[in-house]
């Protein structure tokens, strides 16, 4: 069984080779994964690169 991903906004997993569309970003030298839903919801607050905690 291969490594599975979670998104650190919703929770969502899927298996890491699944998660290639998947958005990632580095907020306060942490870094963070987000589903495909959760980054076409919030693509405007990535753009102008908001932490999530703001979304």
């Amino acid at each position: 069984m291969g490594d599975v991903t979670t998104c650190d906004f919703c929770g969502t997993q899927a298996p890491a080779e699944q998660t290639l569309t998947w958005t990632t970003s580095v907020e306060n030298g942490r870094r963070r994964t987000y589903c495909d839903t959760c980054s076409r919801t919030h693509l405007r607050a990535m753009e102008g690169k908001l932490d999530s905690e703001w979304w």
